[in-house]
């Protein structure tokens, strides 16, 4: 009875989710319409109001207007805060406002909060709540005193802080929206300031909220003196080891593969001295994790580097956090299963751990659902757009991975076309969220074990 309950919890915490973000989707999309979010003061149609908000709150950062001309103060102002509505998430941003107002958080909300961070437990969920607001306010706060040191002097007090808190939010949200002009933060290619504190603030939305109070607890037992600092990495969970692992070899491998292959290609870095092409090959290797700024435009990509793109996109970043993609640590698993196949293992051992093969069929699970509703999208955007197959695919790897990318393509959309990255958008930031989440709910019920016999299939 107690797990049937439980698995009750997960699904209604599941359309909760799903419920908030489409009511959000709602809200920011008739809100966007009105005349007062144009900067011409006209009102904005529905399909590209719909699609602003979509890509606001599902942190993607594809667009079909210029976001620093067309829409007003406003206009910007709704954009922002579906951006960090979309980032922290809606239960988290719901229940946070709840507890700012004073509201007495019941035992059903904490229980939603549990299922939303895959927590334990909800015993301490509001203090971890809590953790998670001040973790983020005050990474971004860092993002935005970083960035006004460029932007103050450059474009003045009021517009330098404006830059600087927008910027902060959308690139620790892994949004990618700017308002600085059509090319993004191109003209920084070069400025280590701004390309550092972009890369800073994608990579701490994007290793999720789990590992940053995993590795704060660790920090504080070390000061409290209750934990050898030689104990650091031992004292790690799994899932941050796994995280951190993954991100360094995609953040390292994307960096090597993008220099090695654009380093002499004059439509990208050829044209840039030693030290700038390795800044902006770091770049665009971090920014492929589901961020969406560019300091080199993205249509001059040779093929072989298109391939290394749409692989970092469709990973993404890690659970829990501001990124969307299929995480790192669904890469990892299916890594771990795949070489424990080969070895010829029965248990997949990592770090001297054994993987749940339950957390392996739900990892595998999801690489095979995403994979297929973007091989099903970039299908029907073929038959609705008048591009290249390279290009669709572009465009819609970085929709249903939430990066925000696009090979100048975005705006070209026919409306079907807009409706169909629309739906990518939505399912690559609310999908992977539910769908871990009802598997989970799934493994807890007690199965009745049915001994069939047991059967061989040829392959390869």
């Amino acid at each position: 009875m107690k797990v049937d309950k439980a698995i009750k919890a997960t699904f209604n915490t599941n359309l909760i989710i799903l419920n908030g973000f489409l009511v959000a989707l709602l809200v920011g999309t008739i809100l966007l319409m009105l005349p007062v979010s144009s900067a011409s003061g006209n009102g904005t149609d529905f399909i590209t109001a719909l699609f602003t908000a979509t890509t606001s709150l599902c942190v993607t950062g594809l667009v079909v207007v210029p976001t620093y001309a067309y829409w007003s103060i406003f206009g910007k102002v709704i954009i922002l805060i579906l951006i960090q509505l979309g980032g922290l998430g809606i239960i988290s941003f719901t229940i946070g406002f709840l507890i700012i107002i004073g509201k007495k958080i019941s035992l059903k909300e904490r229980k939603m909060i549990q299922e939303s961070y895959n927590l334990d437990s909800a015993q301490g969920v509001l203090k971890i709540l809590r953790k998670i607001f001040g973790i983020t306010l005050k990474i971004e706060g860092i993002g935005a005193i970083l960035y006004s040191i460029q932007f103050i002097p450059e474009y003045g007090i009021v517009k330098g802080i404006c830059y600087s808190v927008f910027h902060s939010v959308s690139a620790f949200c892994n949004a990618g929206i700017d308002i600085i002009g059509n090319d993004s933060l191109v003209k920084y290619h070069g400025n280590v300031l701004v390309n550092f504190t972009t890369v800073m603030l994608i990579i701490c939305g994007g290793i999720g909220f789990i590992v940053w109070l995993d590795i704060g607890g660790i920090i504080s037992e070390i000061r409290n003196k209750k934990l050898s600092p030689n104990k650091f990495i031992e004292r790690m969970k799994l899932h941050t080891k796994l995280v951190l692992i993954t991100t360094a070899i995609l953040v390292g491998g994307g960096f090597l593969f993008i220099l090695l292959f654009e380093y002499n290609n004059p439509d990208t870095l050829g044209n840039m001295t030693f030290g700038n092409k390795c800044l902006a090959a770091l770049f665009e290797a971090v920014t492929l994790r589901t961020a969406g700024f560019i300091t080199v435009p993205q249509a001059g990509f040779r093929d072989g580097t298109f391939m290394i793109m749409c692989g970092l996109m469709i990973v993404g970043g890690s659970p829990f956090g501001t990124a969307g993609g299929i995480k790192t640590t669904t890469l990892a698993l299916i890594f771990l299963l795949t070489w424990s196949t080969i070895k010829g293992k029965e248990d997949i051992e990592v770090c001297r751990r054994r993987i749940n093969k339950q957390n392996v069929r739900s990892a595998v699970a999801i690489g095979t659902i995403v994979l297929s509703i973007l091989a099903v999208a970039i299908m029907a955007l073929s038959f609705t757009e008048d591009a290249p197959l390279k290009v669709i695919t572009f465009e819609a790897v970085s929709a249903l991975g939430t990066v925000g990318l696009s090979m100048d393509f975005t705006a070209s959309l026919t409306a079907i076309g807009k409706l169909i990255i629309i739906v990518l958008m939505f399912f690559g930031r609310v999908g992977p969220i539910t769908i871990a989440m009802a598997m989970a709910g799934r493994a807890r019920k007690d199965r009745k074990i049915t001994n069939y016999p047991e059967k061989r299939v040829m392959i390869g």
